[in-house]
């Protein structure tokens, strides 16, 4: 921009400026209950001045002004922790000139509190650093100028402001920061081995057109980014250059039979080091079936002596898996089999009958609709479902609640999926098929069919196929159960959690909070019954043998309590390194996080498997509320040292317990 424009501009943004001053001063001025009359003007004139030269500087510099004020207030933009880095392409480039603006607006205010210009207390000068990182990466077209055709011509008034947005946020952020922290964002993410992987590959997608056009600088980080993209568009020398499935198909039916077996081999290692489904892996497998090349399969999944002897003895069911579940929209649920088959749960004799059923399962009309409304209409629901199906069962731990507050099912689905996969599969079938799942509490009989809705939307957009089906049907379920037993005067889930998730939960239940008043009960007590229970050196070395709900109180990156949330148990060992750790679930899309009080929840290179999250022992502890046990209590009468009960007790009064610590 020369400087001629910027003296035409100038006068402009100073008198849109003193309209907004005077705009924002009669919001500030405003009763709570009147701020929605009075955030209209403000943002109008906030509109106006994005698409000015000089506009979102005088915005930025305003954002905590803005933020104080209420222009948040009542709106979806009001928790600025609770806010998903997905959800901003979609509102950028689908929403109204209003809820654009807003988001723009939130955008600025994030970075003003990662910048330090704002306090929040909601959030952490890096977590909001983290936010925009992720925002950035997944907009790089706009940040680059490389919008499609089809983009421009839809482009509407805004789209110059947004863009200019974007460009804003880069200078501030940085975006080599932003590559090489995606990058290894992206294998944090994978090491999980989640089963919702759309957003990771939306992201390598954006990685892989940034540097087809030249842009950015990645560094130590290329070998990283190439894996990633090759794991996708060209797993193999066969598809290096992406050619396309049709043109790939074409090239398999010109090689020879060594060719195909390393073909096979390549796909696997491919799918295997990153956890992802190249769409032509999908297709290579399909055409090795069709061709009668079976015996190229075991090669192509990358199976292990167990995986394979599983597919020796269920060649027919797992061929028809493929068949009717395995296409390139749906190349991900080979990793699922992959799984499932190592798991070695088809030999346990339900499964793979239930499999049989699944096969064949036709879903009711309000099953479809849901299946249709979260994955298209490009492949039908039942391809949709029997894919999840797959995902659920080879991957237990890979189940997310997504953006729903609905942690006690997916708890449920996971902990079925590990523990009792014949179960899993009973309650989909007749959730799919007959829209309700039946359930007893305390010899009572639960209907979901006839409870009204709870948490769950009855259209969930970001879960997995079994999860979108199971999910709402589950948490009526649990809300009715929470209901018949409100009146006990205890912690509900001290019934709940057997009757809910299964019998191989302990009977014994521990809560170290008092229901009545808040404040901790007995919590020296709480914390040694843990150690008898759970730590191999206090309870006779005795193993965790099924997984068990407990109960966490979480805690944010300054160790400031935030709410209550399940998990699961898993397993108590020694990492690499001579550490006791507690391995558990934790329905979180993201396991790694911050509790502050330096508590880092690791998800690998402490000994965790794919999905598993893990602690220190006495930090575990120390976020813990309620936990399960076995009446048969510790096989050990080691005392637990005073030592690890002091440290345990200065981690939780120094978060979460720091205000309910008794008088």
């Amino acid at each position: 921009m020369n400087s001629a424009e910027s003296v035409v501009t100038d006068p402009g943004v100073g008198k849109l400026t003193e309209k907004l001053e005077h705009a924002v001063s009669r919001l500030e001025q405003a009763s709570a209950f009147a701020k929605s009359n009075h955030q209209a003007p403000v943002i109008d004139v906030a509109r106006r001045l994005l698409t000015k030269s000089g506009g979102i500087e005088v915005l930025y510099e305003m954002a905590p002004r803005l933020d104080r004020a209420g222009v948040f207030a009542g709106t979806d933009w009001a928790a600025p922790a609770s806010l998903i880095p997905g959800l901003v392409t979609a509102t950028m480039r689908g929403g109204s000139a209003q809820t654009i603006t807003i988001e723009c607006l939130s955008e600025l205010r994030m970075l003003a509190v990662a910048t330090g210009r704002m306090h929040s207390t909601e959030l952490s000068g890096d977590l909001a650093r983290h936010f925009l990182t992720q925002v950035l990466a997944m907009n790089l077209e706009r940040v680059f100028g490389m919008m499609d055709e089809a983009a421009r011509v839809k482009a509407g008034p805004l789209d110059g402001a947004v863009s200019e947005l974007f460009q804003f946020l880069l200078n501030h952020i940085g975006f080599d920061d932003i590559l090489q922290s995606l990058i290894d964002e992206i294998w944090r993410i994978l090491a999980q081995r989640p089963i919702q992987v759309g957003h990771v590959k939306a992201m390598i997608t954006e990685i892989a057109i940034t540097m087809a056009n030249g842009a950015g600088s990645l560094g130590d980080a290329r070998l990283g980014a190439d894996r990633l993209i090759s794991s996708l568009f060209g797993p193999t020398q066969t598809c290096r250059d992406d050619p396309g499935l049709t043109e790939y198909q074409s090239r398999l039916e010109t090689i020879d039979f060594p060719g195909l077996q390393q073909e096979a081999s390549g796909l696997a290692r491919a799918m295997l080091d990153t956890g992802l489904v190249s769409d032509y892996h999908a297709l290579f497998v399909r055409w090795i079936l069709d061709t009668g090349q079976v015996t190229l399969l075991p090669t192509a999944l990358g199976l292990s002596s167990t995986g394979q002897d599983a597919l020796q003895c269920y060649s027919d069911l797992v061929h028809h898996l493929i068949v009717e579940a395995i296409h390139p929209g749906t190349a991900q649920a080979l990793y699922g089999l992959v799984n499932l088959l190592e798991r070695g749960i088809l030999y346990s004799p339900p499964i793979a009958p239930g499999l049989w059923r699944q096969i064949a399962l036709q879903p009711s009309e309000k099953a479809s609709a849901a299946l249709t409304a979260t994955f298209g209409a490009a492949l039908p629901p039942r391809v949709h479902l029997l894919a999840g199906t797959i995902l659920a069962l080879g991957l237990p731990l890979g189940i997310g609640q997504g953006n729903n507050p609905t942690c006690q099912s997916a708890r449920a689905i996971s902990m079925w999926s590990y523990s009792d996969p014949a179960y899993l599969l009973h309650v989909l079938f007749h959730a799919t098929r007959q829209d309700t799942v039946l359930m007893h509490f305390e010899g009572t009989p639960i209907s979901s069919a006839e409870l009204p809705d709870a948490l769950a939307r009855s259209s969930m957009l970001d879960t997995d196929a079994v999860s979108t089906i199971l999910v709402p049907h589950l948490d009526r379920i649990y809300g009715e159960m929470g209901r018949l037993c409100s009146d006990r005067g205890e912690d509900p889930h001290r019934w709940i959690n057997p009757e809910f998730h299964g019998w191989w939960v302990g009977r014994e239940f521990y809560i170290a909070v008092d229901v009545a008043t808040g404040k901790l009960r007995d919590y020296e007590g709480f914390v040694r019954e843990f150690y008898a229970s759970y730590h191999p050196l206090y309870n006779g070395n005795q193993p965790l043998i099924h997984p068990q709900p407990a109960g966490l109180a979480v805690t944010d990156s300054s160790a400031v309590f935030v709410g209550w949330h399940a998990i699961t148990l898993i397993r108590v060992g020694l990492d690499q390194e001579g550490e006791m750790r507690v391995y558990f679930y934790n329905p979180n899309n993201d396991s790694r996080q911050n509790w502050g009080n330096g508590v880092l929840v690791s998800t690998q290179g402490h000994g965790e498997r794919f999905g598993e999250a893990s602690l220190p022992f006495a930090e575990m502890v120390s976020r813990l509320y309620i936990f399960h046990d076995d009446a048969a209590g510790s096989l050990s009468d080691t005392p637990v040292p005073e030592s690890e009960i002091e440290t345990v007790r200065a981690l939780a009064y120094g978060s979460w317990a720091a205000d309910r610590i008794p008088e």
